[in-house]
C-alpha cells in the first residue's frame, strides 16, 4: 500500500508544492562527446518524494536516467495534496496552474506517481501538456477505479492482494478468530480501505474482520492495547485520524500502532518492513521504480508510449525476523519463497565476524608474543655471553694484577732490598765525609721500595686474600687515609663470617675505585665506608662530603670508572646506584644477594648476575 505523508492543506483544498530537482539534477558533464540535447522530466507525486514509497521509485528512476550519456536530463517534481482531486473545480484550477507553468518547458515525459495523479492525468489527457507521454506507477488498478487510459499512457500497476497477507498471518497464528483492519480517515486512506474491503468481502476462511478506520488516534491505540490473543492486526494506511489530525504514515502512525498493539501487526507495503510489522504479501516499489526508469529512457529516445507494454508488478512475501522472534511466530510456517529480513542467523552467523576478528587479533598477538619471546631469549643469551666475557675479562685482569703484584713483591722488591744492602755495605767502607751522597741514594731506594710495596698492595691485597672482606676494606681505608690525608671512616655490621671470594673482590675493587675518584675529583674533607647486611643482601655504601656533580649528566654516567664499578656489581648479581648533586657530595650504593658464590668468569655466572633482589632492594 502506498505509504507517504499527506501534503499540507490550503485554503482552496489544493496545494501545489513545487520541489524542483532541476537546475539540473542529472547532469552528465563529462561525456565522450558534446551534449546533443536536453530532456526534461516532470514527476507529479501524490504526497511528495521524501516519503519511503515515492522516494524508492524516484531513486530507481534517477539511477536509470543517470546512466544515460546521450543527453542531459532535468528533473522537475510537483507534490499535490490528495483532497485537491475531490471536486472538478479544484482539479480544473490545478490543471490550469500546472499547464501554465510547464507548457513552455519542453517536457519530454510525465511520471504520474500515485492514484490521484494518475486520475488527474486521465481527466486532462487532452488538455494538460497534450502529446507528452505519461508513465504511471505507485498505484493499483483498484485504487484508480480501473481507469481506461489512452495511448499516451504506459507504466506498471501494483497488484494488491490483502487475502495473501491474511492467509500468511493465519498460517503463523492458526488460532486467530478476528482480524482488525487499521486505517485512517483521509481520502487516500479511504481509497485503500475500499480496496481492502472489496478484496476481503468473500474471504473463504473463518475469521471475522473489523474495520477500525474512523477512530481518533488515542482511542485506536487504547483499543490496540487490549486486544485478545486470538486476534491479528492488518495495517493499511493512516494519514489522518477521525479528528482530522494529520500524521506521517510510515514514520509516525505505523510505529505508534505497532508499539501499542498487544498482537502481531501485518502490512502490505515493503516500506512498512523494519518499522514494526511482522510482514505480509507486500508491494514492491523498487521494481516499479526500475520499470519507470526503463520506460522513461525508451520514451526519451523517441519510442511511443503506446508501443511500450503496460506491466503488472506482483507483490512478494517478506517478513521481519525480529518481529517473528518477538511474537514467537515459527518461520517454518511461512509461505514458500518468503524473504526474511533482519535475520540474526545462527549463533555462528551472529558472532562469526567477532570470532574471525578476534582470532586474527589473537594470531597477531601470538605472533608478536613469539617474536618478543624470541628476542628476549636472544637478548638474554647476549647478556649472559656479555656477563661471561666480562667475568672472564675481570678474572683475567685480576690474575694479571696478582701476577704483577707477586712480581713486584718477590722480584723487584727483593732486588731493591739487595741493592740497598749492597749500598749500605759500600757506605761503611768509605770515610764518613764521603757517605752523605750515598745515604741519599739509600733513602731514595728505600722510598722506591715502599712505593713498590704500596703498588703491589693496590694491585692485589694480601690482607683481603688472607683475612677476608672486612679486614681488607679496613686496611685499605687506613692506607688511603694515610696516603691522601682524607679521613675515611669504616664501619660494618652483620657481615657474614665468610663472603665468597669473587664477591669480596668485586666489593673491594668498587671501594678502591670510589675512594680513588674521591681523591681525584671531589675535594672532600671526609669519606665514609659502610658494610652491612639487610634482608639477606650485602650492602656497601661509600659517601663523601665533596663538591658532587650533576647526577643527570650522561657524560658523567658514561665515565670509565663508574661503568667499571657498575659492571662489577652486575656480575655478582647486584644493583649499583649513584646519587649526587652539586655541593651535596656523592653516595654510591651497592646491594648484592649474599649467596653469590660462583667464581667470576664461570659460564653460569650470568645467572647469578640476573638473580632478583629481595623486595627491599628490588
Amino acid at each position: 500500500m502506498c505509504s507517504q505523508q499527506m501534503g499540507r492543506r490550503s485554503a482552496l483544498r489544493w496545494l501545489v508544492i513545487p520541489v524542483l530537482f532541476c537546475a539540473p539534477l542529472l547532469v552528465h558533464a563529462f561525456q565522450s562527446g558534446p551534449i546533443r540535447s536536453t530532456k526534461n522530466v516532470l514527476i507529479i507525486s501524490e504526497v511528495g518524494t521524501s516519503s519511503p514509497a515515492p522516494a524508492t521509485i524516484v531513486r530507481e528512476l534517477v539511477s536509470a536516467l543517470s546512466a544515460e550519456h546521450e543527453f542531459q536530463v532535468n528533473l522537475y517534481v510537483e507534490s499535490v495534496d490528495t483532497p485537491a482531486f475531490q471536486d472538478e473545480a479544484s482539479e480544473l484550477k490545478a490543471e490550469q496552474q500546472l499547464h501554465a507553468k510547464y507548457q513552455n518547458r519542453n517536457i519530454g515525459v510525465i511520471v504520474a506517481l500515485g492514484p490521484s495523479p494518475i486520475v488527474f492525468m486521465s481527466h486532462f489527457a487532452d488538455s494538460f501538456l497534450p502529446g507528452v507521454p505519461v508513465i504511471f506507477c505507485a498505484s493499483s488498478q483498484e485504487q484508480t477505479g480501473y481507469l481506461k487510459l489512452g495511448p499516451r499512457f504506459t507504466g506498471s500497476w501494483l497488484q494488491l492482494d490483502p487475502e495473501k497477507t491474511v492467509d500468511a498471518a493465519l498460517n503463523l497464528l492458526p488460532e486467530t478468530k478476528e482480524a482488525i483492519i487499521v486505517g485512517g480517515s483521509s481520502a487516500f486512506d479511504k481509497i485503500n480501505e475500499s480496496v481492502v474491503r472489496t478484496s476481503l468481502r468473500s474471504y473463504p476462511r473463518s475469521v471475522e474482520f473489523q474495520y477500525w478506520t474512523d477512530l481518533t488516534m488515542p482511542v485506536l491505540l487504547d483499543r490496540l492495547r487490549h486486544l485478545s490473543g486470538d486476534t491479528i492486526v492488518l495495517y493499511v494506511s493512516l494519514f489522518a485520524d477521525a479528528a482530522g489530525n494529520r500524521f506521517i504514515n510510515t514514520a509516525t502512525s505505523l510505529p505508534l500502532v505497532t508499539e501499542a498493539s498487544a498482537v502481531p501487526v501485518f502490512g502490505m507495503s515493503d516500506t512498512y518492513l523494519g518499522r514494526g510489522i511482522a510482514g505480509g504479501y507486500v508491494l514492491d516499489y523498487t521494481e516499479q521504480g526500475r520499470i519507470a526508469g526503463e520506460d522513461a529512457l525508451e520514451i526519451l529516445h523517441g519510442k511511443s508510449a503506446s508501443t511500450i507494454p503496460i506491466r503488472f508488478v506482483p507483490g512478494a512475501y517478506m517478513f521481519d525476523a525480529r518481529q517473528l522472534h518477538r511474537w514467537k511466530l515459527p518461520e517454518r510456517n511461512l509461505p514458500a519463497g518468503s524473504t526474511v529480513l533482519y535475520e540474526d542467523g545462527s549463533l555462528w552467523q551472529h558472532i562469526k565476524w567477532t570470532v574471525m576478528v578476534s582470532a586474527l587479533l589473537l594470531l597477531s598477538l601470538g605472533s608478536l608474543t613469539v617474536y618478543l619471546l624470541y628476542n628476549r631469549r636472544q637478548l638474554k643469551r647476549v647478556r649472559n655471553e656479555q656477563a661471561r666475557l666480562s667475568g672472564m675479562l675481570i678474572n683475567a685482569q685480576e690474575e694479571e694484577r696478582k701476577r704483577l703484584a707477586a712480581e713486584l713483591h718477590d722480584d723487584f722488591s727483593q732486588r731493591l732490598v739487595v741493592l740497598s744492602l749492597q749500598l749500605e755495605a759500600e757506605a761503611q767502607k768509605l770515610p764518613g765525609s764521603s757517605t752523605k751522597g750515598l745515604h741519599a741514594i739509600l733513602d731514595a731506594v728505600g722510598e722506591l721500595g715502599s712505593d713498590l710495596h704500596t703498588l703491589s698492595h693496590l694491585l692485589h691485597s694480601s690482607t683481603l686474600e688472607r683475612l677476608g672482606l672486612v679486614a681488607g676494606l679496613n686496611a685499605f681505608c687506613e692506607e688511603f687515609t694515610a696516603q691522601h690525608n682524607i679521613p675515611v671512616d669504616f664501619s660494618y655490621e652483620n657481615v657474614p663470617e665468610s663472603v665468597a671470594p669473587e664477591m669480596a673482590l668485586c666489593l673491594f675493587r668498587i671501594t678502591q675505585e670510589a675512594l680513588r675518584n674521591i681523591s681525584k675529583h671531589s675535594r672532600a674533607s671526609r669519606a665514609r665506608v659502610v658494610l652491612d647486611t639487610v634482608d639477606n643482601c650485602l650492602h656497601l655504601s661509600i659517601c663523601d662530603d665533596g663538591t658532587g656533580f650533576d647526577g643527570g649528566d650522561p657524560a658523567v654516567k658514561q665515565g670509565l670508572g663508574l661503568l667499571s664499578m657498575a659492571e662489577r656489581a652486575r656480575l655478582i648479581g647486584g644493583r649499583f646506584e649513584i646519587s649526587s648533586a652539586p655541593g651535596a657530595g656523592t653516595t654510591i650504593d651497592v646491594s648484592t644477594p649474599v649467596p653469590a658464590t660462583v667464581p667470576i668468569g664461570d659460564r653460569s655466572y650470568g645467572d647469578i648476575a640476573h638473580r632478583p633482589l629481595s623486595p627491599e632492594h628490588s
